[in-house]
């Protein structure tokens, strides 16, 4: 509110009292299978099938996921979630020692997911090549060649890796965060740790070893950060051709300093400066840890430095080793890998273990129990196994939408493989215990041209990837409204059906309470969706679309009212609500989504005095009631027909 002080105009926004409702989405499927690869016991929402290739792998022989997942993209979805399921998978992995003079574990290297895809991959370790051979390595990943006389294909590359826990290239750090295809666990309990050192080049002796003015260099002990090592008032009156005079004096000066960091370890500063090999200096840091490291610089004043002329820092000709040097694995031998999973136990290799795709096939309490992995997310509304046609799982499936907080999933359910006769078909419908209006099941199966290559012949795979995608394409062309199927519905990338049914046929799968919806094949308009019932024997609720109409009216009015949450009960946030639903079933009647020609007639929003008495209100409850006219689908066109005669 404005405060009002002095004359003149105020101008103010005040709430409209309409707070719009989105539709909520009705087309983001939730795919459970068999993969080649990928995590276990978790979901990853995709956006097109390469995505799932890079995660979960290719198509595999006798199972159906990928298959399901390429059709839904393929037919019009544009999002999924993808849930692998197995049992008892193994991860492949090597274990790799490193290069201390009683050597220990380094780190394992392990498939990034469980499963024999695993022991396909090799790595190579080559510190050789890195831009520090002394204190870095490089890491390359590969693969079998799909080609067997061929070479195996590099998949991925890390270069300049460290085992030290505070570098930014730290090796798990960034192949883990990065890495398609495996982690890093390194031991942590590796003590071959040294204390790092910084060593000149070989000097020249016999001479002044530095110059008048030369007395300055810049050291960074542990990280603590570059500070100038100033040996003027320590080399006073000393011997500058004597090497040990030089040491002594840089010792004592170094040793003099303290650490500028709380977390530097206090003893870093308590340098040993030797003289190795009659000719060289060597700076060793007071601290043993994966962190220490001794690393020399020039000063700021070319006439001052010290560390030119003694031949210090890597610019100068020395050495700097860490003290993760010798934690890092070894090389591979020359034209080798590590494999893993697959691996001879001996030289730098520790252990192994072989990765397995567990027990197979999986049990439908595999399948059903994966569905929990759904419970937090709130943006899916298909779900199905494909291939997998069980009863049980089907029942589950169901079960499932139907019993979520907000009863806002639809299951469509496969048939079996060996279900491709009007029989099977109707013992399948027959053997569903529990039916319900959140799922409907589709027949028979379709073909497909073999994805692998390994079949010249189209092979059979199940419709309900094909019939999930287009849900999501008539959903965003013409609503969710609209049933899924007729001549608008055809299924892209099938090229037969395993069973034509003719109309009578057809016309079995539909007089029982319990229908089937059947994929037919017309000429002229090709392999098409010519079903859209529900599992329901509810006559309220036995088409496709009336269910998912309702599905997402409730979802969308759930997520557009929680504004009403502890607001003041009484008229004004009735009529508030009123308004807000009205508008939105406003909104969906301009877009024939209700039967009827007025807004009366298809839909009414009622919050007053009469839905929430005084008795709800002391409960602190206010009551909505949203009723609408759903369209429902002319399944049955009759057109009659009678001569006309006796007019001229």
């Amino acid at each position: 509110m404005a405060v009002l002080t002095y004359p003149g105009v105020y101008v103010e926004e005040i709430s409209s009292g309409v707070k719009p409702i989105e539709a909520a989405g009705t087309s983001t499927a939730a795919f459970f299978g068999v993969a080649e690869r990928g995590p276990i016991g978790e979901l990853k929402k995709i956006f097109n099938f390469t995505e799932f290739q890079t995660i979960y792998g290719g198509f595999l022989n006798g199972y159906f996921l990928a298959h399901a997942v390429f059709q839904f993209f393929n037919n019009g979805g544009t999002q999924c979630y993808v849930g692998r399921v197995a049992s008892g998978a193994d991860t492949a992995s090597v274990t790799l020692l490193d290069r201390g003079g009683s050597a220990q574990n380094s780190m394992t290297i392990a498939a990034r997911s469980a499963g024999a895809w695993g022991n396909r991959l090799m790595a190579i370790v080559d510190s050789t090549r890195a831009d520090d051979p002394a204190n870095d390595f490089n890491l390359t990943v590969f693969q079998d060649n799909p080609k067997p006389d061929e070479a195996p294909l590099l998949v991925e590359a890390y270069e300049n890796l460290s085992m030290n826990p505070a570098s930014p290239e730290y090796a798990p750090t960034v192949i883990n965060s990065s890495s398609k295809h495996i982690r890093i666990a390194v031991n942590t309990g590796n003590s071959n740790q040294i204390a790092g050192y910084s060593q000149s080049a070989p000097l020249t002796l016999g001479g002044d070893l530095l110059g008048a003015n030369q007395r300055k260099f810049r050291i960074n002990i542990n990280n603590d950060g570059y500070r100038t090592v100033d040996l003027t008032a320590a080399l006073a009156g000393a011997d500058v051709s004597d090497l040990d005079d030089i040491r002594a004096a840089i010792q004592s000066t170094i040793r003099a300093m303290t650490p500028l960091r709380e977390s530097t370890p206090a003893n870093a500063y308590t340098v040993t400066v030797t003289i190795q090999s009659t000719t060289m200096l060597r700076i060793t840091s007071g601290n043993t840890s994966a962190g220490s490291k001794v690393e020399i610089a020039a000063a700021a004043d070319p006439l001052e430095n010290a560390a030119g002329a003694l031949r210090l820092g890597k610019r100068n000709g020395g050495s700097e080793v860490y003290g993760s040097s010798a934690m890092r694995p070894q090389n591979t031998p020359a034209e080798d890998y590590f494999y893993l999973g697959d691996d001879t136990v001996s030289g730098a290799v520790s252990a192994v273990q072989l990765g397995g795709d567990g027990t197979l096939p999986l049990t439908d309490n595999d399948y059903t129990s994966a569905l929990s992995w759904l419970d937090t997310i709130r943006d899916v509304s298909l779900i199905a196994v494909p291939g997998i046609g069980s009863p049980a799982v089907a029942d589950a499936g169901m079960n499932y939408c139907g019993n979520r907080p907000l009863s806002d999933c639809f299951y469509i359910a496969d048939m079996d493989r060996d279900d491709i006769t009007l029989e099977d078909a109707i013992l399948y419908r027959d053997s569903i215990n529990t039916p319900n209006s959140y799922g409907a099941v589709y027949f028979p199966w379709l073909k497909m041209l073999d994805p692998t290559g390994l079949s010249s012949e189209p092979i059979s795979v199940p419709p309900s990837g094909f019939a999930a995608g287009l849900y999501s394409r008539i959903d965003a062309r013409r609503g969710v409204w609209k049933t899924p199927a007729g001549t608008e519905a055809v299924v892209g990338g099938a090229v037969g059906l395993v069973t034509d049914l003719t109309d009578i046929q057809q016309g079995t799968l539909n007089k029982q309470k319990k229908s089937v919806c059947v994929i037919r094949k017309f000429p002229g308009s090709g392999i098409v969706l010519w079903g859209g019932r529900t599992l329901s024997s509810d006559p309220e609720y036995k088409y496709i679309a009336v269910r998912r109409m309702a599905i997402m009216l409730r979802v969308s009015i759930y997520g557009g009212i929680q504004w009403t949450v502890f607001e003041p009960n009484d008229e004004e946030l009735w009529s508030q609500i009123r308004l807000n639903i009205g508008s939105f079933m406003m909104t969906l009647f301009r877009q024939g989504a209700f039967q009827g020609s007025t807004p009366s007639q298809a839909f009414f929003v009622k919050c007053d005095s009469e839905t929430t008495t005084q008795a709800d209100i002391d409960l602190g409850i206010v009551n909505v009631l949203v009723g609408f006219a759903p369209l429902k689908p002319a399944e049955f066109v009759v057109v009659k027909i009678s001569q006309k005669t006796g007019q001229n």
